[in-house]
């Protein structure tokens, strides 16, 4: 049997890290989901069970995205929410329907703008259009109310912080008397100046997305975060009100990989 050198060894040993590395950031952590479930459910009433998907950058449909439906379907969550850069360009709305159509009709979705879909100039009418005919509401400085398992909610869309005009004012006003308010607001950083503006308005949760959890994350070291993240880069933040979960999201932006920031689905009772 021929003897290795320590020099080729060393050299084996870097190339099959630099493999790993490769492959981890250009498939595994793109393409293997993490899903995440939390209950931060309280008291005795029904819960209600509320998917996110963030950050979806579409441009095909994977298989992926198919088993990520084919599970979402089987749960069966009450509310799906989508919290933004959907798509960057109107001719993508096509594969977003193709996205839509794998997801059972029947669960309401509500949906909000990120800020691809203003940088891509994304024609908001057809997009709209696309997301009402799979059950989906855009929501853009609006509210929706209803009542579901004896409880009260009301959902909260805001327009995004760095590409669109955001007014919380005007997306709460005449809000009725709720059980859970919950508030979709694409760019975290939204929640510092939602902070400021709420007054005595209670808000039970905000869910945001655009980090990507930093998209590339070495041992905490992150090398970049996208305008409107501010402090916050993953997860949940609850160190006072309003409490938030911040998705890693599913798709990728500028560079297409991801290094220790695995994209996500995100699953909570409430």
């Amino acid at each position: 049997m021929k003897k290795i050198s320590r020099r080729k060894f060393i050299q084996s040993g870097i190339l099959a890290s630099i493999g790993l590395i490769l492959l981890d950031s250009l498939w595994f952590e793109k393409y293997v989901i993490d899903w995440n479930y939390f209950d931060i459910s309280k008291g005795t009433k029904p819960k209600v069970k509320i998917i996110q998907i963030s950050d979806l950058h579409l441009d095909s449909i994977r298989s992926f995205h198919r088993s990520i439906a084919e599970k979402i379907n089987n749960l069966q969550p009450d509310f799906i929410f989508i919290t933004g850069d959907s798509v960057d360009k109107t001719e993508k709305i096509g594969v977003l329907e193709g996205f839509l159509k794998m997801l059972d009709i029947s669960i309401l979705k509500i949906a909000i703008l990120g800020n691809w879909e203003y940088w891509g100039k994304v024609n908001i009418s057809k997009l709209t259009q696309a997301y009402q005919k799979y059950n989906c509401e855009l929501l853009i400085d609006k509210h929706k109310s209803l009542s579901i398992k004896e409880r009260k909610i009301t959902i909260i869309g805001l327009d995004d912080l760095i590409g669109g005009t955001p007014d919380f004012k005007a997306a709460t006003e005449n809000i009725p008397e709720s059980d859970l308010k919950i508030v979709l607001a694409h760019c975290p950083q939204h929640r510092d100046l939602i902070q400021k503006e709420k007054a005595n308005f209670t808000t039970d949760l905000i869910l945001s997305g655009h980090t990507h959890g930093g998209q590339v994350n070495i041992f905490g070291f992150v090398p970049f975060k996208p305008q409107g993240s501010g402090k916050y880069l993953k997860g949940w933040y609850s160190e006072n009100d309003p409490v938030m979960y911040v998705s890693k999201g599913i798709g990728t932006s500028m560079l297409p990989i991801r290094f220790g920031a695995r994209a996500e689905v995100v699953e909570i009772d409430i």
